[in-house]
């Protein structure tokens, strides 16, 4: 058995198409399952058959503290929701680890934006301002460490 280090993310960074989105402190829904469909036999009685479907990927939801970096989800958004029509552009994410280098990388297919949501602002509940971004995509292309 070999001694290998744990993989603590500090960040993540997204590149989608050839906008460099930034970094962020948050990455939810990276994952993808199998769907599966359930027949069940007449005259068997003692289990149901589990009939393996589609692989399907869940959106990832990234978020980090309100930046400059903003203005190039704005960019990107702008560029590829022209004309109401999403344009599908590879995508690519990577988990740096606590001196910044990177630890794993996945490159996606077919990447779209889903929900952009900015910051709520209270004068009488200081706190940092987040914002968060959810995309879809078709799938892990690669994964490479």
């Amino acid at each position: 058995m070999t001694d290998q280090p744990f993989a603590v993310s500090s960040m993540f960074q997204l590149a989608i198409g050839t906008h460099q989105l930034g970094s962020f402190t948050s990455c939810d829904g990276l994952g993808c399952y199998t769907e599966v469909e359930e027949r069940r036999e007449g005259g068997l009685n003692n289990h149901v058959w589990q009939l393996p479907g589609r692989l399907r990927y869940t959106n990832l939801t990234l978020s980090r503290p309100l930046t400059q970096e903003t203005t190039l989800i704005w960019l990107w958004l702008s560029q590829v929701n022209y004309s109401n029509k999403p344009i599908r552009l590879p995508g690519q994410l990577v988990a740096l680890g606590p001196n910044g280098r990177p630890l794993v990388r996945w490159a996606l297919d077919g990447v779209i934006p889903v929900r952009w949501t900015g910051p709520s602002f209270a004068a009488d509940q200081p706190q940092t301002a987040h914002e968060t971004l959810e995309i879809a995509h078709n799938g892990f292309v690669e994964m490479t460490a």
